[in-house]
C-alpha cells in the first residue's frame, strides 16, 4: 500500500472518530493531602473539545490523499504498461 493511501485512510478514520466523539476525555489524578502515611488523591475528568471543522477537514484531506495515491498508482502503471507494449 502506498504511503499517501495509508495516510489518507488514517486521516479518514481519525476524522470520523473526531466527528463522532466531539472531543478527547482523560482522567488526571491530583494529590490533595499528604500527611504522614495518609494520602488523599482526587481523580478529575478533563475534556479537550475538538471542533467538527477539524474532523471534517481531516476526512476531506484523507479522501483527497486516498484518490491522489490511487490515481498516481494508476498513472504510473498506465505509463509503464504502454511502454512495455512498445518494446
Amino acid at each position: 500500500m502506498k504511503i499517501m493511501t495509508l495516510i489518507g485512510l488514517i486521516l479518514i478514520v481519525l476524522g470520523v472518530v473526531g466527528l463522532i466523539l466531539g472531543g478527547i476525555t482523560y482522567a488526571s489524578t491530583e494529590n490533595v493531602v499528604e500527611v504522614g502515611t495518609v494520602h488523599l488523591e482526587v481523580d478529575q475528568k478533563e475534556e479537550v473539545p475538538l471542533s467538527p471543522i477539524f474532523g471534517a477537514g481531516a476526512v476531506a484531506v484523507g479522501v483527497i490523499l486516498l484518490f491522489v495515491g490511487r490515481r498516481r498508482k494508476s498513472l504510473i502503471s498506465g505509463c509503464w504498461g504502454s511502454f512495455a507494449s512498445d518494446i
